[in-house]
């Protein structure tokens, strides 16, 4: 069965984008490593598939680069019935039954990019497998938080960890099915 993986950067205190949405702070935060990924293309060859909320969808779009994910199928949760767009597909259904289709069918992984609502929900679902947070060591005091409210008891183990030279962190779990 396919896997459901939160790939997201965080900030010290678990948000993930200011209130207003913005993740400026991630291109300020560090001073950036020179040729380093963080580990993004490898991750991004093992998917085929994108998992993201409107708000995350609409700041992806505002980036002002071309959709960074023309080649893989997109799906944009929102509530919204006129929703069009060349390289996503929307979904106006319930979330967690949907994923869980989703999950049964044959691929690669799915990556879960966001935003707080939609982790909340798949995360109550007990939805997500993995999760690779690329942690900055930055406080942004307020925000749009990992998770959104409180989750049922989920138990997952360390995998892998990296720590860079500008002092960011990547902490890879998974879930332990108990």
């Amino acid at each position: 069965m396919r896997k459901v993986i939160l790939y997201i950067a965080v900030s010290l205190d678990h948000f993930i984008a200011r209130k207003d949405g913005a993740v400026d702070w991630l291109d300020n935060a560090v001073k950036h490593i020179e040729n380093e990924d963080y580990g993004y293309q490898t991750f991004y060859n093992g998917i085929d598939t994108t998992l993201m909320g409107r708000k995350t969808f609409d700041e992806v779009l505002g980036f002002d680069v071309p959709f960074p994910y023309p080649d893989k199928k997109n799906f944009v949760f929102t509530k919204d019935q006129d929703f069009s767009h060349e390289h996503a597909e929307a979904i106006n259904t319930n979330a967690a039954e949907f994923v869980q289709a989703l999950k049964s069918k044959p691929g690669k992984d799915i990556w879960l990019i966001g935003g707080g609502q939609l982790n909340t929900t798949l995360a109550k679902a007990g939805l997500i497998d993995e999760m690779m947070m690329t942690v900055f060591p930055v406080l942004l005091g307020e925000g749009i938080p990992l998770f959104l409210s409180h989750q049922t008891q989920q138990s997952f183990t360390l995998k892998d960890q990296q720590v860079y030279s500008n002092h960011i962190i990547k902490l890879h779990y998974q879930k332990i099915n108990e």
